[in-house]
């Protein structure tokens, strides 16, 4: 028994101390080939932001890898053309609106779908699972007929509405929904005398956390690149949102480059500060679901 114990200690201290692998000539060639991908992806962001320091004359003329002295210059000529912090809070407000009105309909949607056993249902939603694959932009002519009918053309409304009809939100969150939450959960909630509303709002959305958080992320994004449809739907320049504002710098003002470039990093850059805070959601409701399946 006293022999015993030194060895298992030597188990213990083996089981915690990392075993460092040596790098093969294969690990090397991947490494460098992530390092060369990665570089190619940050240079277009890079020069991004390094034309916006520039004047249209410099970036009409020159290739350049270093920061100018034009931002300032850059940024006082669009602020005397557009209001782009108008554009951003409208960004902003339209973008959170569409993404909680989304992922709160879609996941009511998806529970129905997954808990919910009624006639028709495998139907119905294949019939949804169909609608991903029409274009939006073929009914973007609709929409502008059924809001100008309602008189809701021209109003915030008319761009937060629709997002609560995505066929693809419902298809992810019912697939994790079926995967994660047990049936016998929901029922013992339903023996305590919980409503349905009840019981989706204080114990399903809280168990959806990883697979809303990982979502809404992209439904954000795309939310805030959303060019055409507020392009068509809206009339009034206090309205637009940031994309068509830095169109409209393009469009109606000439081909100023600088300042071009410094709309465009002023509409980019907060996308990518929002996904490098919440990419660790993307990658746990990745690792979850394996797990689960």
């Amino acid at each position: 028994m006293q022999t015993a114990k030194p060895v298992e200690q030597n188990v213990t201290i083996q089981r915690h101390t990392k075993v460092r692998q040596p790098l093969t000539v294969g690990k090397v060639i991947i490494y460098l080939f992530l390092v060369i991908l990665a570089v190619i992806c940050i240079i277009p962001f890079y020069l991004m932001l390094i034309y916006s320091t520039h004047n249209n004359a410099t970036i009409a003329s020159t290739f350049t890898f270093l920061p100018g002295q034009f931002l300032i210059d850059n940024y006082m000529n669009m602020a005397s053309k557009i209001n782009i912090w108008r554009g951003f809070a409208n960004s902003f407000f339209i973008a959170g609106s569409s993404t909680v009105l989304s992922l709160y309909i879609g996941a009511l949607t998806a529970y129905g779908f997954a808990k919910f056993k009624f006639k028709g249902r495998t139907w119905l939603f294949l019939f949804l699972l169909a609608t991903m694959m029409v274009p939006g932009q073929l009914a973007l002519i609709g929409m502008y007929r059924l809001f100008s009918t309602l008189g809701l053309l021209d109003s915030y409304t008319a761009i937060i509405l629709p997002a609560a009809a995505n066929a693809f939100n419902v298809f992810f969150i019912k697939q994790f929904i079926e995967s994660s939450i047990p049936d016998e959960i929901i029922e013992s909630a339903r023996v305590d005398s919980a409503g349905e509303f009840r019981t989706f709002n204080q114990i399903v959305l809280p168990i959806l956390g990883p697979a809303i958080s990982a979502l809404g992320i992209f439904t954000f994004i795309g939310s805030w690149n959303n060019f055409l449809t507020p392009l068509v739907l809206f009339f009034s320049l206090d309205k637009y949102p940031l994309p068509v504002l830095v169109a409209l710098v393009q469009g109606y003002y000439g081909m100023d480059y600088g300042l071009l470039y410094l709309g465009v990093a002023i509409s980019i850059v907060p996308i990518i500060i929002v996904f490098a805070i919440f990419s660790r959601q993307i990658i746990g409701s990745v690792a979850l679901g394996a797990v689960k399946g």
